[in-house]
């Protein structure tokens, strides 16, 4: 097994430097041209930047350290040159500010004007309090006038205090930025679904206002509508894209995602992926500009497929990353608790095979594998068919479905299994990693999204919904959710591909007993399976009319 660290017996430490340059395939159909907002000399701002006509083209996107940890079992570093360069220029501004002083006697001494104005008063309050109410009130009033104090709306000229945009400027590098008194609060207000639709659009979901980040995909379903972003300088080596509910299709809410978002969603995903490989094994598209159909979508994985078995060399990019973050909340002591965006999305990309590596001098010596969450898998595996001459996860299957309590206990549950299908099994892992995790597996040895056919596909999004309205069902409102996926040259490994979801719970935020990877749980895994599926039986998941993507 080939040991992944920075440190070696005779360089000292060693690290990799992602360089990316690529291009990008543009398979969205429409624009969606629209104002942002006003410039200060009254000229307006659009988002025409984000639709650009044909492919686009990065020469040359800020490089990314990677830095294997000194464990293998802890993964890998990545370190974004860009920022990292800003803060080696000013190390003095690293750091977090002193919390600012409150008082609310201080607040509310004397008279206003006009006490009645809920603005006037707001006004006055620390902002601890704000960030309070922004993120817990259910008064779209108070949201209203929060979202007043944070930044600078153009009103509709024809509806006088229904906002038409914001105000732009430019900041202290040239873009073109919003005008915003308190980020914190702007990004806690556009969170929470009781902020009327027409202060989401103009300050978060309209496309653009956000930034100039490209929208290269799009699923324009009939009841659901996703927008594919492209995230040029990402923190993710190579870029990645996010797939985001458009701003007509508004979905903060698990229970406002229908089976055609979670499609759409998918669809984008694996659109991605098969036509990013595609394109490196000189495999001609169905079309670009448009969304592939279902069947073109399985005819090019199909391609790919074949295109790899009969390769003799190696592909540059060997592994998928995919993740969700559902959820967002921030603490008024100024602590992001969960998440980075509005609106429901998923986020993936591509690992690189490889990364050339460093030594402390700066001299190129040679190469190493790059980091992927599966790879900890797949080394797992290999050593348990070495030490006991089985496959590991047909074993795991067979523990699942012959589970005992440990309690003993006769008369209560004793499954984990939450839902399954033909494909895939939805489950709670027996030493669960968060206080309600789920895992979603696939019951056939498919390791990756590209050996997922059709029918895989539609089970695994299928079971994904179901993960979440089960999780959401149960009052969870901050999920992260991750893939462990099998290298696309691994062969025939017996590795099948794994979902595990991780809520966040309100006294169970993670501490030094996570940090040593000793995972504390208030009950038997049995027990919660079993919560999860009287909260799916009280809901509408029948599987019938799912299409397959």
């Amino acid at each position: 097994m080939k040991l992944r660290t920075c440190v070696t017996p005779d360089r000292g430490f060693v690290f990799g430097i992602h360089k990316p340059a690529y291009t990008v395939a543009n398979l969205r159909g429409n624009d969606a041209i629209e104002p942002l907002g006003l410039l200060a000399d009254g000229r307006v701002h659009d988002n025409r930047a984000n639709f650009p006509a044909r492919a686009v083209d990065e020469p040359a996107a800020d490089w990314v350290y990677e830095i294997a940890n000194v464990f293998p079992f802890r993964g890998a570093t990545y370190i974004g040159r860009a920022w990292a360069d800003r803060a080696a220029a000013d190390i003095g501004a690293i750091g977090l500010p002193a919390p600012p002083s409150v008082s609310m006697h201080q607040a509310l001494r004397g008279g206003l004007e006009d006490e009645n104005r809920t603005g006037a008063i707001f006004a006055r309050l620390p902002e601890p309090v704000l960030l309070a109410l922004a993120a817990t009130s259910t008064d779209p009033e108070d949201l209203v006038a929060l979202a007043r104090l944070c930044c600078e709306f153009i009103d509709d000229p024809q509806e006088p205090g229904r906002p038409a945009g914001l105000r732009f400027k430019p900041d202290a590098r040239g873009r073109i930025r919003p005008v915003i008194r308190s980020h914190d609060l702007f990004e806690t207000l556009a969170n929470n679904p009781h902020l009327p639709d027409g202060y989401k659009e103009v300050m978060v979901l309209r496309p653009g206002a956000q930034g100039g980040s490209e929208i290269v995909g799009e699923w324009p379903g009939s009841r659901s509508h996703v927008f594919e972003y492209l995230r040029r300088n990402s923190y993710i080596p190579w870029g990645h894209y996010a797939a985001n509910m458009a701003n007509d299709a508004v979905r903060y809410r698990m229970a406002e995602l229908g089976r055609e978002d979670i499609t759409g969603l998918r669809h984008l995903y694996y659109q991605r992926t098969y036509v990013r490989l595609g394109t490196m094994l000189g495999i001609e598209l169905p079309g670009t500009g448009r969304p592939l159909a279902p069947d073109e979508l399985e005819t090019l994985r199909q391609e790919v497929m074949a295109a790899l078995a009969a390769r003799d060399r190696d592909l540059p990019f060997t592994a998928t990353l995919w993740g969700w973050n559902f959820g967002f909340d921030f603490a008024p002591s100024g602590y992001r608790l969960h998440a980075s965006h509005q609106q429901i999305h998923q986020q993936y990309a591509l690992v690189s095979a490889t990364v050339p590596v460093y030594d402390a001098r700066g001299r190129q010596t040679g190469a190493i594998p790059s980091y992927g969450c599966g790879d900890l898998v797949a080394d797992f595996i290999d050593d348990y068919r070495r030490e006991h001459d089985s496959d590991f996860f047909s074993d795991y299957l067979r523990a699942i479905r012959g589970n005992r309590r440990m309690d003993n206990d006769p008369g209560r549950e004793r499954s984990l299994i939450v839902f399954e299908d033909d494909q895939v099994i939805l489950f709670v892992p027996k030493a669960q990693t968060s206080q309600w995790e789920l895992q979603l597996m696939t019951k056939a040895p498919v390791g990756n999204i590209l050996e997922a056919g059709r029918a895989m596909r539609d089970s695994l999004d299928y079971g994904l919904l179901l993960a979440q309205q089960a999780l959401a069902a149960l009052g969870a409102r901050l999920v992260t959710s991750i893939e462990y996926p099998k290298r696309f040259n691994a062969g025939d490994t017996g590795q099948r591909l794994l979902y595990s979801l991780l809520p966040r719970l309100p006294q169970s935020p993670g501490a030094f007993s996570e940090a040593q990877l000793r995972f504390i749980i208030g009950h038997y895994p049995e027990d919660f399976a079993a919560a999860c599926r009287t909260r799916l039986a009280a809901l509408d998941c029948g599987q019938s009319g799912w299409g397959t993507t």
